[in-house]
């Protein structure tokens, strides 16, 4: 199938591993030239030649920490006027509300609502003139569910989720769409690096932690990646402009509701 995106341009954010370079991989696939963000150098450039290797596309790499405003400064340097914008950036700790500071909850908000939000701001106006655009936000199935110890993330990205359903009404008219895509559990760093503090906290092998949480998904497994990035150019897709202010949820079915 033809999505239609060959030859244009995307900034995605995040994209030196996990999702983030799913997503970049897959658009650039597809023919689009992609710019990617990443705090470690040496990390963004390997995963650069790694999309290169796998789609031929040239890839130009934007060091920088995204929830800066340096680091917004160089990726919009690098990409000035993206067809398309993958907003992703890592989530804040677990923990207890009771321990968390002021601090703690601005810093969340910067990285899961207020980048996000400042990168549009950045790039929305371009896309209305050309008429084309498709903005897609990663954020997280706590949206929908939210998860206990991950108060800071819940917070953060369901306040993006209320602001971006009103302002994708606002610019659709203009062929530019903005969704976004809610993943569960994907086999990343992330998910291996949680459930091994879990393990330690429990005094139990990591593999037999991870088995525990294979098992509490429906589909009876990780979501893989590569699936998270096919997700990501549906949303893209040239003949995705009806699909506007929606949460596509993939959580291998653990967010159990007849109507979502």
């Amino acid at each position: 199938m033809d999505v239609g995106l060959q030859g244009r341009r995307a900034l995605v954010c995040a994209a030196s591993k996990g999702l983030g370079l799913a997503c970049a991989t897959a658009l650039a696939r597809e023919g689009v030239a992609v710019t990617i963000t990443g705090r470690n150098v040496a990390t963004l450039e390997a995963a650069a030649r790694s999309i290169h290797e796998r789609s031929g596309m040239a890839v130009t790499v934007a060091p920088g920490d995204i929830a800066t405003p340096e680091g917004r400064s160089a990726a919009l340097a690098a990409c000035p006027e993206p067809d398309i914008l993958v907003n992703n950036a890592g989530g804040p700790p677990p923990g207890d509300f009771r321990d968390w500071q002021r601090e703690d909850w601005i810093k969340a908000l910067d990285a899961n609502m207020l980048t996000p939000i400042e990168l549009i701001k950045a790039v929305v106006d371009g896309m209305i003139a050309r008429r084309f655009g498709r903005i897609v936000n990663i954020t997280s199935s706590a949206v929908k569910s939210p998860i206990p110890t991950l108060g800071l993330s819940n917070g953060a990205r369901s306040g993006l989720t209320g602001f971006l359903g009103g302002l994708a009404r606002q610019v659709a008219p203009h062929n530019v769409t903005i969704n976004n895509l809610l993943p569960g559990p994907f086999l990343t760093d992330r998910l291996r690096d949680n459930s091994a503090a879990a393990a330690r906290k429990k005094g139990r092998p990591v593999e037999e932690e991870m088995a525990e949480r294979t098992r509490a998904v429906p589909a009876g497994r990780f979501g893989d990646p590569a699936e998270f990035g096919d997700a990501c150019v549906f949303l893209c897709a040239s003949s995705s402009g009806f699909i506007v202010g929606q949460n596509l949820l993939l959580d291998g079915g653990s967010f159990n509701a007849s109507f979502g």
